[in-house]
């Protein structure tokens, strides 16, 4: 597979302490890469350092074909980078929001440009409305227009749905897997684990370390991890109980079922033998989900700044 992203070393240290570390990254044209982890973990200042907004500290490779170091100004100018706030012009319309854009870029036929952006995303009805009247939804769309408007060949979507309605998240997922149909390549950061699974492909980054990656299904397997379902009343009574014993590496409360986790599976279900039928409760094997492997994975994580000292 021809890839679009393929770095290595990719390393930013800030205050002597590494944010992003000897961090490998290869993304295939026209795939969706999940970039996931916890706040802190590195994935912003991993994209920015992608697009060029970034100088490494260490690290080579290409992105788009293009040594990531040394040309960033050309891999710019086939990125669309999408940040988590809303970075356009509030008292600006859409539609002299997406002219600004494309005058950045110097697009010919600069209207024709900007009316396709709207089609697109379906916002010709909308493109007078000011941009700071939008709801999150919809100024969710005016950012990936904007983004798409001088025809990227590779989109860093960095936690672009974050306080978006269901709905519209559906929307964004269903517009950027046409647009992976169409050969353009994706790496999106989220937290919400129904959109992991919309992904080709998954990366796992915890206190700038890669932990996992591959297919939902591989890293599924590949943890190693099993998980028992416990049900029944007093389950915040039990989570304390549960979290004691032997073989349980994390408790974890979805409702009020408690899915118990631990990676040596004969312990783990000796630990929950004794539990079943007792004050009413359902003890039941589980399947492991991608929620129950990365809880474990940073549960297992050291934070690189967790010894840090507070400045004076």
């Amino acid at each position: 597979m021809k890839l679009a992203i393929d770095v290595r070393g990719l390393t930013k240290r800030y205050s002597g302490r590494a944010v992003v570390d000897d961090v490998a990254l290869q993304v295939g044209e026209g795939r969706i890469c999940g970039f996931l982890g916890p706040n802190g973990s590195g994935k912003t200042t991993t994209i920015r350092m992608l697009c060029g907004l970034l100088q490494p500290d260490a690290g080579e490779g290409q992105c788009l074909g293009l040594d990531f170091r040394q040309q960033a100004a050309a891999i710019k100018r086939q990125v669309g980078y999408m940040t988590q706030k809303f970075g356009l012009y509030e008292d600006l319309s859409i539609r002299e929001n997406l002219d600004f854009v494309a005058r950045l870029f110097e697009l010919p036929r600069r209207r024709e440009a900007v009316d396709r952006a709207l089609e697109r995303l379906g916002l010709q009805g909308r493109q007078s409305q000011l941009a700071g009247m939008l709801s999150g939804g919809w100024k969710q769309r005016l950012a990936l227009a904007a983004c798409l408007i001088h025809e990227p060949r590779l989109l860093l979507l960095d936690e672009p749905t974050a306080g978006v309605d269901p709905k519209a998240r559906r929307d964004f997922w269903d517009e950027i897997h046409r647009l992976a149909a169409q050969g353009i390549t994706v790496l999106v950061s989220t937290h919400y684990m129904d959109e992991a699974a919309r992904c080709h492909d998954l990366v796992y980054i915890a206190y700038g370390k890669i932990l996992a990656r591959g297919s939902e299904q591989e890293i599924v397997d590949g943890a190693g991890l099993s998980v028992w379902s416990v049900e029944g009343a007093g389950e915040q009574v039990w989570s304390e109980r549960l979290r004691a014993m032997p073989g349980v590496q994390s408790v974890v409360a979805f409702g009020s079922t408690l899915h118990v986790a631990g990676r040596d599976g004969p312990l783990l279900a000796r630990s929950l033998a004794p539990l079943h039928g007792q004050d009413g409760l359902r003890v039941s094997e589980a399947r492991a989900s991608l929620e129950d492997v990365f809880i474990s994975l940073i549960d297992q994580s050291q934070d690189n700044f967790a010894a840090a000292k507070p400045q004076t």
